[in-house]
């Protein structure tokens, strides 16, 4: 496994995270403590969830579960964890969005279902445009103040976001922001505008969730050619068919090079600079056996300039203004 910092900070993690928002939603308990083994088996040190995931009339199932494999496995020392805050877990309205009250009463009920004292990267999961930035850092750093959590990153924040974010935190003397989650992958690649140019100059770690874009780079041609069940099935209509043609290049592309789809797409974000480490989702513990073959055997700058020809960048490519202007 390669280890890399997270953001500016000198916490070390994994290149690829374990992402779990399918533990509770798609796979249940046993399944999903059979994922963590395996992942750890494998060196992964980085899990990330959600108080929403899987959740059940409000109590959020996936932390649930990834507290009883903590308890269980005894790995909580060895585990950078990482949980979000945002979405309604009730239908108090209060009980939603980056409030002190939601931040502080969110983060307690995280750490009761995650079993554990602490919260390594407390993410924000979207922007709450409601919400001054004074009055997320001041949440922010009595929950750090307290050992409860140690870094904060966000999820789905735009450019200007991330920059406005910083500035205030840097004002209050916090470190704030160490981490963006955001959409990108060979299919989305919006990021590259602004989010990603960010990033880099405010020193935040770039961690992609959807890398395979719900399953559409992940060999969906093929798989609905050979009636594969799953997830690329299920999308096909809206995940697949609109990229049709460039998905049948992709896919001989991947025959041409001796490649799996899966792996191209994930060793294509691990070739982006800015990219800290791919948020896989898998459901079985085989699942992440591509993605770690990535890892072993990085793409050739041929391979690189062919997917970008296939899925070329938006506008003239490269960082917003450039990618429109002259």
């Amino acid at each position: 496994m390669e280890y890399t910092r997270l953001g500016r900070t000198g916490l070390t993690v994994s290149r690829l995270c374990l992402g779990t928002m399918n533990f509770g939603w798609q796979i249940g308990e046993q399944e999903a403590h059979a994922v963590l083994d395996h992942a750890f088996d494998q060196g992964l040190n980085f899990v990330d969830t959600a108080n929403m995931y899987g959740r059940e009339d409000g109590d959020g199932l996936s932390e649930r579960i990834i507290g009883g494999w903590l308890e269980k496995s005894g790995n909580r020392d060895r585990t950078v964890l990482a949980t979000k805050v945002y979405a309604p877990m009730s239908d108090d309205p209060n009980d939603r969005g980056l409030c002190a009250r939601n931040l502080i009463a969110s983060c307690e009920a995280s750490l009761r279902r995650l079993r554990t004292d602490r919260i390594d990267l407390f993410q924000m999961h979207h922007i709450d445009r409601a919400t001054p930035w004074e009055e997320i850092w001041q949440a922010m750093e009595t929950l750090t103040a307290q050992g409860k959590i140690q870094y904060v990153g966000s999820s789905n924040f735009a450019g200007w976001h991330l920059a406005r974010a910083q500035a205030v935190a840097d004002r209050r003397h916090f470190l704030g922001v160490v981490s963006e989650q955001c959409k990108y992958n060979l299919l989305t690649r919006h990021a590259e505008l602004e989010v990603l140019p960010a990033a880099a100059a405010l020193g935040i770690g770039v961690l992609p969730y959807s890398p395979l874009h719900f399953g559409a780079l992940s060999g969906a041609l093929r798989k609905q050619r050979d009636g594969t069940p799953g997830r690329t099935v299920l999308h096909a209509p809206d995940r697949v068919e609109p990229h049709r043609a460039a998905l049948r290049r992709f896919e001989e592309l991947c025959d041409e090079a001796g490649r799996e789809p899966t792996t191209v797409a994930i060793g294509w974000l691990l070739s982006r600079p800015e990219v800290t480490a791919p948020v896989l989702g898998p459901r079985t513990p085989a699942q992440l056996d591509l993605p770690l073959s990535a890892l072993a055997d990085p793409l050739s700058p041929e391979v690189l300039a062919r997917l970008d020809e296939i899925f070329p960048p938006i506008g003239n490519g490269g960082p917003a203004p450039e990618a429109w202007a002259w």
